[in-house]
């Protein structure tokens, strides 16, 4: 609305967010999952999770989004065990 004043942005001042796709971790250790999220720039959110939790020998049985998402960076993956 130029007769406002008002700037309707420049696409080059828009942030711009990177996006990826969820792998399937389903099936595989904590520790394993949690380098690969790692490597994409996500977070792993791990339901009632303690200090004792064996990462090498839990199996993730479950996790929110399902594989092939697309979701931005620095976004968590909700999984159970």
């Amino acid at each position: 609305m130029p007769y406002l004043e008002v700037s309707q942005g420049n696409q080059d001042e828009i942030e711009q967010v990177e996006q990826v796709q969820t792998p399937n971790l389903e099936g595989m250790s904590l520790k394993e999952a949690e380098n690969i999220v790692k490597k994409l720039g996500l977070e792993l959110s791990i339901e009632n999770n303690t200090e004792e939790l064996d990462k090498e020998n839990t199996v993730i049985i479950e996790q929110t989004p399902k594989e092939g998402v697309i979701i931005n960076k620095s976004n968590k993956i909700y999984i159970k065990y």
